[in-house]
């Protein structure tokens, strides 16, 4: 019970600093492929390679701090993935979302609220982190078609809602991993976007049914009193 405490007290202390890293990662990785291509500076690989310690010591410190390591360890694949594999590493921008916490105060308390606005929030800067990496990755390819940045955004727009048009397309693994990625989180956006509305007509149809109900009793309480009134004049006039 200590250790799950600690965890959560390392979670929630860590969050908003490896949120900082990886907006400043995102800013690194943003000048490096659309500004610098040829050319990354000293400062930028070191900053880089610096917020990436970062994510390995958060990875390390919260399998320490699991109160079972070995379940956490198997339920926390794709955080294992991200610090050990270069390929994938720009998922790690991924942790921007927490960003969006602040978006809770435009929704109020609702749960399904909250839902809707992380999950088209989260893809929105899926789409922009994969468009990137995928341009970054592709441009210089033999044959290859996402050869400018508003491709590389026009192929991860119709990939993440599994579209599909086929006109722009990755040449390499990599490009291909980053669109198995997409289609997952697609088809993640539009799974919870139909829960939360089927959860949203099911709410309403039992507030309308409750509110029926309601109205049933009532009206069966006002026949009674008019019974029990009556009834009450006819033993009077007896």
């Amino acid at each position: 019970m200590n250790s799950q405490t600690n965890l959560q007290r390392w979670e929630r202390h860590t969050e908003w600093p490896l949120a900082a890293a990886a907006l400043v990662f995102l800013g690194i990785f943003s000048v490096h492929v659309l500004v610098l291509p040829h050319r990354p500076e000293p400062v930028m690989w070191a900053a880089t390679w610096i917020i990436w310690g970062f994510f390995i010591l958060d990875y390390i410190a919260r399998l320490c701090l699991a109160p079972d390591r070995r379940r956490w360890f198997f339920r926390h694949l794709l955080d294992l993935a991200v610090v050990a594999l270069p390929l994938i590493r720009p998922l790690q921008l991924l942790r921007l979302v927490v960003l969006i916490e602040v978006l809770q105060k435009a929704v109020g308390s609702a749960f399904r609220g909250r839902i809707v606005v992380y999950t088209v929030s989260g893809v929105l800067l899926l789409i922009y982190v994969a468009s990137l990496a995928a341009f970054d990755k592709e441009r210089y390819q033999p044959g290859a078609t996402i050869n400018s940045f508003g491709k590389a955004v026009w192929w991860s727009i119709s990939t993440v809602t599994t579209v599909g048009y086929g006109d722009v397309y990755p040449v390499t693994n990599t490009g291909r991993v980053i669109a198995v990625l997409l289609m997952i989180g697609g088809i993640g956006l539009v799974g919870v976007i139909t829960a939360s509305l089927a959860s949203w007509i099911i709410q309403r149809v039992a507030e309308e049914e409750s509110a029926s109900q309601a109205a049933t009793a009532a009206h069966i309480d006002e026949l009674r009193n008019d019974i029990r009134v009556l009834t009450e004049e006819l033993r009077g006039r007896q």
